[in-house]
């Protein structure tokens, strides 16, 4: 049996996504085990993350700076805007490095079961980004769910005013899956999205 404070990390960790029971008492054995390569150099990250951590005011990323470091960044083209749910999908999307431009997130989708309405999310901050100019395209990266693609409609309806155009990801089939695997509505999605043999 472990002491209330080991008791009281294992619970604290357990509670993280993608960590259950088992998981967070080996991650509490390899700190207690690794204090001073593990344990020390943890929980000073965590107090500086905790004593700098800030909303970006531009996009809604989290970080320790504000602008944070993408809307920062001069490279970055501004003519194109990414819109995602969450945080997380931003952080997705940015590691692949594959969009070149900047992000807004709502902060949720909608969703009339959980009483979210569209003053929940940071719409109008993305309609007062888009308004001001200067944005070409708006690339609606809303998730594959009933919720997301009412979202990406509800954008694409209050976007069509401004002289921008509106993209949305592509859905369908992943690389490398297989038929026998895939639900039916990413099936029905790549059907819909069909397109000639090159």
């Amino acid at each position: 049996m472990a002491s209330p404070e080991i008791d009281a990390l294992t619970q604290a960790l357990a509670r993280l996504p993608g960590l259950g029971p088992r998981s967070a008492r080996r991650a509490v054995l390899h700190l207690l085990k690794k204090r001073d390569a593990a344990m020390v150099p943890l929980l000073r990250a965590l107090e500086r993350v905790s004593e700098r951590l800030s909303i970006c005011s531009v996009c809604g990323n989290v970080d320790t700076i504000d602008p944070c470091t993408i809307c920062s960044d001069a490279r970055r083209d501004d003519r194109l805007l990414c819109v995602v749910e969450e945080v997380s999908d931003l952080w997705a999307l940015d590691r692949s490095r594959l969009f070149p431009g900047r992000f807004h997130v709502l902060g949720g989708r909608l969703s009339a079961l959980e009483g979210i309405r569209p003053e929940d999310l940071g719409i109008d901050t993305l309609i007062g980004r888009v308004s001001r100019g200067g944005i070409d395209e708006v690339v609606l990266a809303m998730n594959a769910t009933l919720e997301g693609q009412t979202t990406a409609h509800y954008l694409a309806e209050r976007l069509e005013g401004f002289p921008v155009r509106i993209t949305q990801l592509a859905h369908g089939l992943p690389v490398g899956g297989e038929l026998d695997y895939l639900d039916e509505g990413t099936l029905a999605q790549a059907l819909r999205a069909r397109r000639p043999v090159e």
